[in-house]
């Protein structure tokens, strides 16, 4: 039978672990140095397992006339795309420092990779993970190049149909077993009916080898918990200090607060779950006695008398034969008298 895990630096990732959580950074430090290694440190303390940022590779990544066409608006860093992008775009430097701010606060520190040198930037930075972003989940060449990194990848498939991602995981997995697919869908913000979370048990029964997770860029950390409980072992949610910031991504991320949130109610969704066998619980037995059902005399019955329903009643507290039992005493001789409410037991019968 086929393991589904994977490991990402210290944390080893399955169906009977606590999530895997990212905090999607992405560009909301908005080129800001300080404000990245702020968002990693409360991104850390808020109980997430990873930081994440995005790496490209502008000038190979983009057309000419894509990186040169004019950018403006709230959102924008620059006057046409290609400088909006350098703007927030993070080197060596940058990475390094923040790979050390992270490892001093006990994160992962991970990226996407949108092209191949960044592949190979973040191979040399010996980053635990790479992750692949949704747009290309159909460049095959991209993720061929990834997989050969040996890093454990991560992968979204927002804007995909579902021959789209078969190609994904055939491409990867015999090059490279350490594979998590994420559900996702490609809305800024997503409300409740565009994520279906059901494509989670779908990616589980198509993919028994896979960590299978979610992507989320709905508001909030609710429906992550709902995504837990379906299968999903990787979260990744979009990260800012303040939702009401100048971005593309600030007003759909997790606050502080609300990442916390969602890191304890994953945890609790964990114990929610428990075992999937059916079975009394020692916590339960005060209720039981307190509110169940057992058989006693209906009232006085002399020794010898042959029981019918009628001289048995059922009441509580539950701590005797359960009422399930009364077709075992009718037709039974007692062997001794029951005063009215005593309890009956198989050796005051015969």
């Amino acid at each position: 039978m086929a393991v589904r895990k994977i490991t990402i630096g210290d944390h080893t990732v399955s169906d009977d672990t606590d999530a895997y959580v990212i905090a999607e950074i992405g560009h909301n430090h908005e080129g800001d140095l300080n404000k990245a290694k702020e968002l990693v440190m409360r991104a850390a303390e808020a109980g997430a397992s990873a930081a994440k940022l995005q790496k490209r590779d502008n000038k190979s990544l983009f057309t000419a006339s894509m990186y040169n066409e004019p950018y403006t608006g709230r959102n924008s860093y620059g006057p046409t795309y290609g400088e909006h992008r350098e703007a927030l775009e993070f080197g060596r430097y940058e990475y390094t420092e923040l790979a050390k701010v992270a490892d001093a606060a006990g994160i992962d520190f991970i990226s996407t990779a949108f092209d191949f040198a960044s592949v190979d930037f973040l191979d040399d930075l010996d980053v635990p993970a790479i992750k692949m972003a949704s747009a290309d989940l159909t460049n095959t060449p991209l993720l061929t190049y990834a997989a050969k990194t040996d890093r454990p990848l991560i992968i979204s498939t927002g804007g995909a149909h579902m021959d789209d991602v078969r190609r994904a995981v055939d491409t990867i997995l015999p090059i490279n077993s350490e594979l998590a697919v994420l559900q996702c869908t490609a809305v800024y913000p997503a409300g409740p009916s565009d994520l279906h979370l059901s494509v989670i048990e779908t990616f589980r029964r198509e993919f028994p080898e896979v960590v299978v997770g979610f992507s989320g860029h709905d508001n909030g950390p609710e429906l992550s918990m709902v995504a837990y409980t379906l299968g999903a072992r990787v979260v990744e949610k979009h990260f800012t200090l303040d939702r009401g910031r100048p971005g593309s991504d600030h007003h759909f991320s997790l606050e502080p607060a609300e990442l916390g949130r969602l890191v304890t109610g994953l945890r609790e969704a964990r114990k929610a779950l428990g075992r999937p066998e059916k079975r009394q619980m020692p916590s339960e037995a005060g209720a039981l006695r307190k509110m169940g059902k057992k058989l006693v005399a209906a009232r006085d019955l002399p020794a010898g008398h042959v029981l019918s329903e009628r001289d048995i009643a059922i009441k509580s507290p539950g701590d005797g034969l359960r009422p399930y039992l009364i077709g075992d005493l009718v037709g039974r001789a007692l062997t001794e008298p029951l005063g009215a409410d005593a309890d009956f037991t198989f050796d005051v019968v015969a």
